[in-house]
């Protein structure tokens, strides 16, 4: 249905549209860039998380992982910047977060990660940014 619709409204023929099926696309669409962005901090939290608590044991794809991540963050926002308001979205950003702290204590074994995030989205977005590890 997607292709129909998509044809229709390039010859706007706009009355033929299946609007409950276009809307149904909208949503759908809506949700994937948002799981993605989401996703991606989720990666992003967890490499910076133990950069912080386990610098030792650096890894060079801890800041290639985060900074592929960062480039896709503002790829979905150039693309779409509705997406951007996202970023101030104190529950996509607390989801994210969340698992991304998930993952860290799964990987490292360490609990004592904080609950809240303790970064800003300034910093996470922030391909230069590293945390201090002076704990």
């Amino acid at each position: 249905m997607a292709g129909r619709n998509s044809t229709i409204i390039k010859n706007q023929n706009f009355n033929q549209l299946d609007l409950e099926n276009l809307i149904e696309e909208i949503e759908t669409l809506g949700r994937s860039e948002r799981n993605k962005i989401i996703s991606s901090l989720r990666l992003i939290y967890q490499h910076l998380l133990k950069w912080q608590y386990q610098p030792e044991k650096y890894s060079k794809s801890w800041t290639d992982i985060s900074d592929r991540k960062r480039d896709n963050i503002n790829d979905y926002i150039e693309d779409m910047p509705n997406l951007k308001r996202l970023l101030d979205d104190p529950e996509a950003i607390t989801k994210a977060y969340s698992r991304g702290r998930r993952d860290a204590i799964k990987e490292t074994g360490i609990r004592n990660f904080p609950t809240n995030c303790p970064f800003t989205i300034q910093q996470v977005l922030d391909p230069n940014y590293l945390p201090s590890s002076d704990l």
